[in-house]
């Protein structure tokens, strides 16, 4: 029987800037916490990822909600994507959205053989009688299928979307060329980076992040811990790629529509 005490918020913020927010489901497994990133723009506003689920995420965020949503799951593991269902507007590769459509609760690795959602993961309980045993990934419907090159337009900023799959095949990150931020997802963060699960590629991993080398990057919000800069990214890649690359392998360049985005932002900016 679990005995531990209901808390009194399963979310808490951090505020980055004005324009942007950090949540985090503060009493669940530290090590396999997700950021969720909310980010406020002119015509729309844009959510990156929600938690596991077993808090309505979007009732705590309505407040610093006033305009249209779009939730958008950097992929479909249940860390990152076990909230969407909750919002009207939804989007993901389409590499994963068959997984999303169905509830997939393999593809999310929320399966009870995967061992992933353990009652000793949560400190504190989301309602009274929550246990892991009790835990469902709710299937929820795209409304928009993201694929490599998509540009996600807040009016006053954009994000082109890079399909970076290894992780999982789905995974994606979201880029500003104009102020070199990237949202990474779980494509790369400062911890021990995954590479074995169902749907991990390791060969895709390296290609992904030979890519992400030729990347100009100011900032990295990453799916999990802390923020860092294009040092430290390109200390956590070459390590990567030292301990798993082969010899032989290609190496692939980094091709985006930044110019384009960067001419859009100048001419709104200059309007």
């Amino acid at each position: 029987m679990n005995n531990k005490s209901v808390c009194d918020s399963w979310f808490a913020t951090k505020k980055i800037s004005d324009l942007l927010y950090c949540i985090n489901e503060i009493h669940y497994w530290e090590w396999n916490r997700a950021n969720i990133w909310l980010i406020k723009g002119k015509t729309q506003d844009l959510l990156i990822d929600t938690g596991l689920g077993v808090a309505s995420l979007r009732q705590y965020i309505a407040s610093l909600i006033d305009k249209p949503l779009l939730a958008i799951a950097s992929h479909v593991h249940f860390d990152h994507a076990g909230g969407i269902h909750e919002f009207d507007n939804i989007a993901i590769h389409t590499a994963e959205a068959e997984a999303l459509r169905h509830g997939d609760c393999h593809a999310a690795l929320c399966n009870p053989e995967s061992g992933w959602i353990l009652d000793e993961h949560f400190s504190q309980l989301p309602y009274a009688g929550f246990t892991a045993t009790q835990y469902t990934f709710q299937a929820a419907e795209p409304t928009q299928l993201l694929q490599e090159g998509d540009v996600i337009d807040l009016g006053d900023r954009a994000f082109e979307i890079l399909h970076l799959p290894g992780h999982s095949p789905g995974c994606i990150a979201l880029y500003d060329p104009f102020s070199q931020e990237l949202f990474s997802g779980d494509i790369v963060y400062d911890g021990d980076l995954l590479d074995q699960l169902p749907g991990s590629d390791i060969s895709t991993y390296i290609s992904s992040y030979e890519r992400l080398q030729h990347l100009p990057v100011e900032i990295v919000y990453p799916g999990h811990y802390h923020m860092f800069g294009q040092q430290r990214m390109q200390e956590l890649i070459a390590d990567y790629l030292e301990a798993k690359r082969q010899p032989g392998c290609p190496s692939k360049k980094f091709s985006l529509n930044t110019q384009e985005i960067v001419k859009q932002h100048t001419h709104r900016s200059g309007s």
